[in-house]
């Protein structure tokens, strides 16, 4: 169960503590795109998405959208200038260790933030980067991600019989 369970969770990604993480040795963040970014159904990223990126950059941040979804759904992406790797197949690891060997970062100098705890948290703590879970934007899934989230539901209610983590009571 442990597996599942996120090192941070907040409202969104626009309520990060990015400061924060680079204090603890953060060099690279992985952002999950759908319901993390942008709502699964929208095919741009927005002027508060592409600020927020800039920003990231500016303080020397690696951002890469880091995603499940094919290559031609992230070109749609480029005017967020940033990186990205598509058909990330989360939470298997092997696109994990891809972006820890290709820019020779080591697994504590690496973050995901994404909505999902099967995908985007299993897969972050079974490489041994940092995870960080939030919110999904909206309700709107694609329809494998509708049966993820019944299973997400119980696994929320076990953590937060076991005062672990509860829905909508953040922390870093």
């Amino acid at each position: 169960m442990s597996k599942f369970f996120p090192d941070m969770y907040q409202k969104s990604i626009y309520d990060i503590d990015y400061k924060k993480l680079k204090h603890n040795g953060i060099k690279c963040i992985l952002f999950d795109l759908d319901n993390t970014c942008v709502p699964f159904h929208e095919n741009e990223g927005n002027d508060s998405l592409k600020k927020l990126f800039n920003k990231l950059t500016k303080m020397k941040f690696k951002v890469i959208i880091f995603s499940n979804s094919p290559e031609r759904r992230l070109k749609k992406f480029s005017n967020l200038g940033v990186e990205y790797n598509s058909s990330s197949k989360k939470p298997l690891s092997h696109s994990f260790y891809k972006i820890l060997n290709k820019y020779n970062f080591k697994k504590g100098e690496v973050c995901i933030i994404g909505d999902q705890l099967f995908t985007d948290i299993y897969g972050g703590n079974k490489v041994g980067i940092r995870t960080c879970l939030v919110e999904p934007i909206t309700d709107v899934d694609f329809f494998l991600t509708k049966f993820s989230r019944i299973f997400e539901g119980r696994l929320f209610k076990k953590f937060e019989k076991k005062g672990m983590l509860k829905k909508g009571k953040y922390y870093d």
